[in-house]
């Protein structure tokens, strides 16, 4: 399914770049996405914890540790296994996976949605308005674009917590030496449902903010630990070296298909991550959307792309060389960990710290929280797609958001006992499709409009 759908994903993520550099760099750039007088709701960093616990969540507690692993044994074009090449690999492809492009995947339905909600003042918080405008009310396509967008989020969401789950299970498990299991795991997600449910019924101001706010001073401090911690040096190093190689790589790993070799590493990894994010698109564009009145085009394509990228490189970055150190030292066989329990091989990486049950213990709280914030927006989200008007000051029904953050805690459970990454796959293949060509036209659209208003 990866290979023959591959190229839809490709495009679509090397034509998000272009067309947001277009907007960032061109006389667009400067349209305020609101009247003239708005100022923004919240402040730079609360709007930035926000829109980054919003689409990374609590999958960069899962992937940065271990994705490194994967490149390792089995590097892209045609390196030998667990070589120095292959390191050179194995710490750039995870930076060029959460980077630049993925969050310009983002941005983009972000502009559209918003300038659809602000400018275009269509009074609806959902996708099919950003495609339809007005006409979203009573084309017959409508509910199709809406419903297809709903099920591509639940889909995502569903994946990301079926691996972050395991993860804090494994942790609580490595804390108290209580065995994990399938019971543990469940009880992980009631209690992440119960508090994203929580955050999302008290509301975006009292809620999600403050919940965002607390996990970007723990992520802060959680990161600053590892690395000093850490083999400081050997992960500054590594970080600097990574980042530069993934620049000077990057046109080459996005156009890479692997059309000779067929090895189905892009498959696997690269084509998995942009239909992951592409799933996910809408969701953040509906969501930053709702936070972003007042900001230019200009703003909302750097803001996400800089700081979005920055943030999941430093968890890259610190994690994943903290546990190739280890690899690379014989400290800890990582890699053979990984293959035979990987979940409880992060929880092991974290705990082989100094202090390591306060590292885990905060590893895990910070993993919680970054699920509560993914969930708890994106239950806000559908209920505010789900709602049948809805202007910019105004928020969806409380246990209509409630409602949703129970439909998005039941998907995980079902990923988990079908179980497997290939599963996991499969699922975000066909969540990400529809959206995928949903987002053309919403392209076409936001150009139609930016030149009937600033011819």
């Amino acid at each position: 399914m990866a290979f023959n759908l591959g190229l839809v994903f490709q495009w679509t993520a090397i034509g998000a770049m272009v067309v947001c550099a277009w907007l960032a760099f061109g006389r667009y750039g400067n349209i305020k996405l609101g009247d003239p007088d708005d100022t923004p709701d919240f402040s730079t960093l609360s709007w930035v914890a926000m829109l980054f616990s919003a689409g990374i969540g609590g999958g960069i507690m899962y992937w940065a540790a271990i994705e490194w692993a994967a490149y390792y044994i089995t590097p892209p074009f045609g390196v030998d296994p667990s070589s120095a090449e292959a390191i050179k690999w194995a710490t750039s492809y995870g930076l060029f996976h959460w980077g630049i492009t993925p969050w310009c995947m983002y941005a983009l339905p972000t502009i559209a949605i918003s300038y659809s909600f602000y400018v275009k003042k269509i009074p609806y918080l959902r996708l099919s308005a950003a495609i339809l405008g007005e006409k979203c009310t009573t084309s017959p396509w409508a509910k199709l674009i809406d419903v297809s967008f709903m099920l591509g989020l639940i889909g995502g969401a569903g994946t990301s917590l079926s691996l972050t789950a395991p993860v804090v299970s494994a942790s609580f498990s490595q804390l108290t030496g209580i065995e994990r299991s399938s019971n543990l795991d469940l009880m992980v997600i009631f209690i992440c449902v119960a508090l994203f449910g929580f955050s999302v019924y008290r509301g975006l101001e009292k809620g999600i903010k403050k919940l965002a706010d607390l996990n970007l001073y723990l992520s802060i401090i959680f990161l600053l630990f590892v690395l000093f911690a850490g083999p400081t040096i050997f992960i500054l190093m590594m970080g600097t070296q990574s980042l530069g190689f993934m620049f000077a790589n990057l046109i080459e790993m996005v156009s890479w298909t692997d059309a000779v070799g067929q090895t189905g590493f892009v498959q696997d990894w690269t084509i998995f991550y942009w239909a992951w994010w592409m799933a996910f698109a809408p969701y953040v564009g509906i969501f930053v959307t709702r936070i972003s009145k007042g900001r230019t085009i200009r703003d909302i394509i750097f803001s996400m792309c800089i700081f979005g990228s920055l943030g999941g490189w430093l968890f890259m970055i610190i994690l994943g060389n903290y546990a190739l150190h280890l690899e690379l030292t014989a400290a800890m066989p990582v890699v053979n960990m990984i293959e035979n329990d990987v979940f409880s091989a992060i929880a092991t990486m974290i705990a082989h710290l100094p202090m390591g049950e306060l590292a885990l213990a905060l590893f895990m709280i910070v993993t919680i929280i970054y699920v509560a914030t993914t969930y708890d927006s994106a239950s806000y989200t559908l209920a505010a797609a789900a709602t049948k008007e809805l202007h910019s000051s105004e928020d969806p029904g409380k246990y209509h958001r409630l409602f949703w953050a129970l439909i998005l805690g039941i998907l995980p459970i079902i990923l988990m006992y079908i179980g497997g990454l290939k599963v996991v796959q499969s699922a975000v293949l066909l969540a990400g499709l529809p959206i995928a060509i949903a987002c053309v036209f919403m392209t076409i659209t936001l150009i139609g409009w930016l030149k009937e208003d600033h011819s």
